[in-house]
């Protein structure tokens, strides 16, 4: 082999090994972490069983919050996402597995059923998430939420809607603080659904 092919092999090795050396280097990026809101009420209002069927539908949400991207506000009217924490799956849907565990939970009636359920049923509980974000423009940190709450019966005749929130205060300017605030304020919320839903339920 000669000089000048010797000193390109030796050139494309030292642009091999330089290569190698950045990417060992280089700093990987860090897991994303995944939370759940799992919090039930400590103490879930309860009634006499009655002969009647609820019907839980799926919450709606505001597009703003119908993702696994876990919500932050840092200044007011601004709205972001964090990078490296995120809900493991939209939190509309692990509401809906809350709120039915809430109303089966009240003993007020026969069945508590969700969709595709296409039977007979009493009353309908509709909901839409409008709010879920850490608010970092308050002292201390504060967890919102909040949601729209509608029960109909049978005939898709409006009973009874309100307007349900929580504030909960967050222990530290944490993500994960966060995450225990909003699951916090999750019990809050689910009681003063099954509250509203055991009262005009009549």
């Amino acid at each position: 082999m000669n000089a000048m092919a010797l000193r390109s092999v030796a050139a494309a090795l030292s642009v091999s090994l330089l290569a190698a050396g950045c990417a060992l280097l280089s700093p990987t990026e860090p897991a994303t972490e995944k939370h759940v809101l799992a919090k039930m009420p400590d103490e879930v209002p309860r009634q006499k069983a009655r002969h009647a069927r609820l019907l839980v539908l799926r919450p709606d949400a505001d597009p703003i919050y119908d993702t696994v991207q876990m919500a932050y506000t840092a200044q007011p009217y601004d709205i972001g996402y964090f990078r490296q924490h995120e809900w493991g799956e939209r939190p509309s849907l692990m509401l809906h597995a809350l709120l039915t565990r809430t109303m089966a939970e009240t003993g007020c009636f026969d069945a508590v059923l969700t969709p595709p359920y296409a039977g007979r049923y009493t009353f309908a509980l509709e909901s839409k998430l409008i709010e879920l974000a850490q608010d970092f423009t308050s002292e201390p940190p504060t967890l919102r939420l909040a949601m729209h709450l509608e029960l109909s019966d049978a005939s898709h005749r409006l009973i009874a809607m309100k307007d349900v929130s929580v504030r909960e205060p967050m222990l530290q300017k944490t993500p994960y603080a966060g995450v225990v605030a909003a699951n916090d304020a999750t019990a809050g919320i689910l009681r003063q659904v099954a509250e509203f839903v055991l009262e005009r339920a009549r």
